[in-house]
């Protein structure tokens, strides 16, 4: 109506205003001498007069009323050159405005529908409460955010800032808009990061608490990642202030109880580190007050603070995109979205935005569409899905492992790693990535670190598969483990060690290794040593020999504990023993004493079926010669022979006896020559010595001096020996309390 009124004041003709501010003048003029005019009364003019004097006005007044303008005519304010930023325009003027315009893409209309899109966004943003969350959200998603995503995340940053006590409900709208938009979620942390860094560096302390308290809240409803709320508790805390420990107790008392459940070392950090704030006194006696009452929150595990109410929690877990960003990111934060800027494929992309607003909604295809344009999309789609694309460039394998190398190298611990990892949603498939990922993320490492051994052996509880692709992987790795260096060698028999120790993967992984002179290498003797010591070491070794001993497995053990050849049987006893694993080997340690006795059976056995062999041979032919009366008397004999033997307590002599006799002579004499070749060998030595006695009385100074030499040698290699032993017991022990140390801490 002021702009109305206006427009209608500019459209009066000058002559008129002219001739009013002169008859004006003039009626002033007038009574000014009327008054000065002296007399006894005043002149007071008839009734007639009057009544004609008003009846001249009502005439000229009239008169004007009926002329049109004569100079200007009135013309339709131009949207684009009035004042559309501060001065208001009425939604039905704009709409008729809006309806007047033709042409849907030009720079007019453009600008209208800019100028209503940000009026509805503000104007939704302003009517959010815990209520109707869900009602706001499907009412901007009628907007297109898209567009005016600038506008949006302008009109949350202000509004957050009016009132911070909203803060959770407008983290919960943001969190609904980010599982469709993530972009727009993207955008709102770049510019609250570089909105919070401009107002530290300010000292502005407001902007900083209503920044923070915003990223808290977008940390609980994992919209901004809980290394972003690290970074900002350690900048905070790095040079305490009065202002800066208020903002970081604020701050924590908001997101205290998520960041505890995600990220419990970095939270138990923080607070060792405002204890020490405490115990310096290096700040205000109110200051200490609030430190103290934030231990006391968390000493109630955050009762009074959750992190999302439940009127706010609105998205699930799975869905959610978190990003991950940090204070040092210099992201653009694209002011440029803020102001209108004219789109030449405005009407396309108003299309597009509908396609995406009813997939996001729900909406059906318009009525317009027919069955023909259906079916030929199907057949689209049907030849979209005939024809694969098949990637030979690894560009997505490449991609996914530097996802997985930087989400391990950002977590805290094993647990909060495999929820992010099992966050990505992988395809089938891509388990072998991971695994191999994982053990090369730890090959890497200067010493081993159970965070890579708990986190493979999450994996493989959670999914069949990982435990499959993990077995597989020590198959691959011990075939080709001659080429990693020592150091990567021992990091990844480790890993495989606690997967074993723990169950994580079956035993009978172990069929592939064979222990034998042939068939192994340095590399592989080394791997196995590490890996048996690693296993020992927290099993024990009675468990461990049970293990070895299980009637289940033993079929996988056989290269392990081989019993086919005594020489790769006293090989894998020496290699046992070796590494101090001797213990495992007393079963191998009976079958090499008992291997002797096993050989000559079979030898007999192999003798005693020749045996049979020639003399069915020689009956044969001598049963066609002999009579039956020798066969009677050989049974006669036989029959005596029994009787003799039972009546005398002895066994029935057999041929089997009569093979031990016949071996026992042939014992026997090898025992003889033995010894005769014993004594020989004696005389020959004493004959040696005597020779040689003979030589160093010839030479005894020089002998004796090389005996001194001698006995100086071995004295300096006993020294060395002892110190070296001294020194590999230390560094045992040492290391043992090492590892009993880091067995308590992460116990």
């Amino acid at each position: 109506n002021s702009a109305c009124n206006m427009a209608d004041e500019e459209d009066i003709p000058k002559e008129d205003s002219d001739a009013e501010e002169s008859s004006s003048s003039s009626g002033n003029v007038s009574s000014e001498s009327e008054e000065d005019v002296p007399g006894p009364t005043p002149h007071r003019p008839s009734v007639q007069q009057d009544e004609s004097q008003k009846h001249k006005e009502s005439m000229q007044e009239q008169d004007t009323i009926d002329e049109p303008p004569a100079k200007k005519a009135k013309s339709e304010p131009d949207p684009l050159s009035t004042r559309t930023g501060g001065a208001y325009i009425p939604p039905a003027k704009l709409r008729m405005m809006q309806q007047q315009i033709e042409d849907k893409s030009s720079a007019t209309y453009q600008r209208i529908a800019w100028e209503a899109l940000k009026k509805s966004i503000v104007g939704l943003i302003n009517k959010v409460n815990t209520s109707n969350v869900a009602v706001i959200v499907q009412e901007l998603i009628q907007e297109n955010i898209i567009r005016g995503r600038g506008l949006l995340i302008r009109s949350l940053l202000n509004a957050q800032s009016a009132s911070p006590t909203f803060t959770h409900v407008y983290a919960g709208l943001v969190a609904v808009i980010n599982t469709k938009f993530p972009q727009n979620g993207e955008l709102l942390l770049r510019r609250l990061i570089r909105q919070f860094r401009r107002a530290f560096r300010r000292n502005n302390k407001s902007l900083c608490l209503s920044s923070t308290n915003f990223m808290a809240h977008l940390v609980n409803q994992q919209v901004a990642h809980e290394v972003l709320a690290l970074e900002v508790l350690t900048l905070l805390l790095e040079t305490p202030t009065d202002d800066s420990v208020e903002i970081a107790v604020a701050f924590l008392k908001e997101c205290g109880l998520k960041l505890t459940e995600v990220t419990a070392r970095g939270v138990h950090f923080v607070f060792e580190r405002m204890r020490g704030i405490l115990t310096d006194a290096a700040v205000d006696k109110r200051v200490q007050y609030m430190i103290d009452v934030l231990f006391a929150i968390r000493k109630d595990k955050f009762k009074d603070h959750p992190s999302v109410i439940p009127e706010l929690d609105l998205v699930e877990e799975s869905e959610q995109v978190t990003h991950l960003l940090t204070l040092e990111d210099e992201g653009d934060p694209e002011e440029q979205l803020n102001v209108f800027k004219f789109d030449p494929e405005y009407l396309e992309n108003e299309e597009k935005y509908k396609t995406i607003k009813a997939d996001i909604l729900g909406e059906g295809e318009s009525e317009g569409s027919s069955g023909e344009e259906g079916e030929t999309e199907d057949e689209d789609e049907d030849e979209h899905q005939m024809t694969e694309i098949t990637d030979e460039t690894q560009t997505n394998i490449m991609g996914l492992r530097r996802t997985v190398y930087l989400t391990i190298m950002s977590s805290v611990d094993y647990e909060e790693c495999a929820h992010k990892m099992l966050k990505m949603q992988l395809k089938p498939g891509q388990e072998s990535e991971v695994c191999f990922m994982i053990m090369e993320c730890c090959s890497q490492e200067r010493s081993f670190l159970k965070f890579y051994g708990l986190l493979a052996e999450r994996f493989c509880r959670l999914d069949k598969a990982y435990e499959e692709q993990f077995t597989a992987c020590f198959r691959e790795q011990y075939d080709t483990i001659h080429r990693l260096e020592t150091n990567k060698l021992r990091n990844v028999a480790k890993l495989f060690a606690h997967l074993l120790y723990t169950d994580a993967i079956p035993w009978i992984c172990l069929v592939c290794v064979h222990l034998n002179e042939e068939e192994t290498t340095s590399s592989s003797r080394i791997f196995i040593k590490i890996l048996f010591q690693e296993i020992a070491e927290f099993l024990g070794l009675p468990k461990l020999n049970e293990r070895l001993k299980d009637p289940t497995l033993c079929g996988y053990f056989e290269g392990l504990m081989p019993r086919d050849n005594p020489r790769n049987t006293r090989f894998s006893i020496n290699f046992f023993t070796s590494i101090g694993l001797g213990g495992l080997t007393d079963d191998l340690r009976e079958h090499l004493k008992s291997a002797p006795k096993m050989i000559m059976a079979q030898k007999r056995e192999d003798v005693g079926s020749s045996d049979s062999d020639s003399s069915g041979s020689d009956s044969s032919s001598s049963a066609e010669e002999s009579d039956s009366d020798s066969e009677d008397s050989e049974e006669d004999r036989r029959r005596r022979r029994k009787g003799r033997d039972e009546g005398r307590g002895r066994p029935e002599a057999s041929q089997g006896s009569r093979d031990d006799r016949r071996e026992g002579r042939r014992q026997d004499s090898l025992r003889d020559q033995r010894r005769r070749d014993d004594r020989s060998d004696r005389e020959r030595r004493a004959e040696v010595a005597t020779e040689r006695r003979d030589r160093r009385g010839r030479e005894r100074p020089r002998d004796e001096e090389d005996r001194d030499r001698r006995k100086m040698d071995s004295r300096r290699q006993d020294e060395r020996r002892e110190k070296e032993r001294h020194r590999d017991y230390r560094d045992e022990r040492n290391g043992r309390q090492r590892r009993r140390y880091a067995r308590g801490r992460d116990d």
